[in-house]
């Protein structure tokens, strides 16, 4: 079967899916930089906008301009959200244990599915309500030995990135005929405006060693961007939910790239946690690729039945 034979929302889950699993190793690069939170952050909205910029100029070239022009004020708002989302995850990252942050943002499908009901009306499928439950419980046990009380502040900025996130891709889906991908160059100045009051407060500016040059650039010039493009092209085909849930790719895989670099061994849990993730989104995938199947096949059955009279 090849891609172009396949319906819109079977490329969106697959080009969707190709995001998260892009950007996965982007915990282990941070560690890899170790640079303080503030810095990386500045880093980060930098190298992320030239790199979103030099995507665009490979897919679009002299046409970019029409592109941030068929966003509107609609982008800017994406644009804020995704900076948001950034922002909370970062320091999330710097006052709260990392199992913490990851296990709010795995509450990100579950907050996307309440305001597209809330403010598109759609109406989701009991199948994604009940994959929303089960990927939650399975990111939990993932990241269970590194959740506790942790801080206030840092919980909430980790709620801050999972409803900006959220937001987002509800944001897209009000617009579902535009590619909103272009306002992330936007996000990412926003992101270095937001970080260099953090550093100066730290002293200046770093300039990163050779090593984590080499790092932030394989990160924010390449991964992010091509990661980040695919994932935020998919609320074209599919709910913000659907978005958001396999955007929880990332998490399993993560951990893989920690475990497999710095051989940091995740626990038996975890390893049924990623495996309660990902069962459930294949499951989830092939019960809809049914469906689709049954649903173009049921408008001919009249039409043999007439044949056959």
């Amino acid at each position: 079967m090849s891609f172009s034979s396949l319906s819109l929302r079977q490329k969106g889950l697959l080009m969707t899916a190709a995001g998260p699993l892009i950007i996965s190793p982007d915990a282990l690069l941070i560690k890899l930089v170790g640079m303080p939170d503030s810095q990386v952050l500045f880093w980060r909205g930098a190298l992320f906008a030239l790199g979103m910029l030099l995507v665009l100029l490979l897919r679009s070239g002299r046409n970019i301009g029409a592109m941030f022009r068929r966003c509107g004020l609609t982008g800017l708002g994406v644009a804020a959200f995704f900076g948001l989302s950034n922002v909370g995850f970062v320091l999330g990252n710097q006052y709260t244990k990392g199992g913490n942050v990851l296990m709010i943002l795995a509450g990100t499908p579950l907050i996307a599915a309440l305001l597209s009901r809330v403010f598109l009306h759609e109406r989701l499928p009991w199948r994604t309500w009940l994959a929303i439950l089960l990927c939650l419980a399975g990111t939990s046990l993932i990241v269970l030995d590194d959740a506790g009380p942790g801080s206030w502040l840092g919980n909430a900025f980790a709620l801050l990135a999972a409803v900006s996130m959220a937001a987002n891709f509800t944001l897209c889906r009000t617009r579902p005929h535009v590619d909103m991908s272009p306002m992330l160059v936007v996000s990412g100045l926003w992101l270095v405006l937001a970080a260099l009051p953090l550093a100066t407060l730290q002293g200046s500016v770093m300039l990163p060693s050779v090593s984590q040059a080499g790092w932030l650039a394989l990160l924010c010039l390449v991964l992010l961007p091509l990661g980040f493009t695919l994932i935020q092209r998919g609320p074209l085909y599919l709910p913000a939910a659907d978005v958001s849930l396999l955007m929880l790719l990332e998490t399993v895989a993560g951990t893989l790239w920690v475990w497999w670099v710095l051989d940091e061994t995740p626990s038996s849990l975890a390893f049924i946690g990623g495996s309660v993730v990902l069962g459930t989104l294949l499951t989830k995938g092939l019960i809809e690729r049914r469906l689709e199947r049954q649903a173009r096949s049921a408008p001919s059955a009249p039409a043999h039945s007439a044949a056959r009279s």
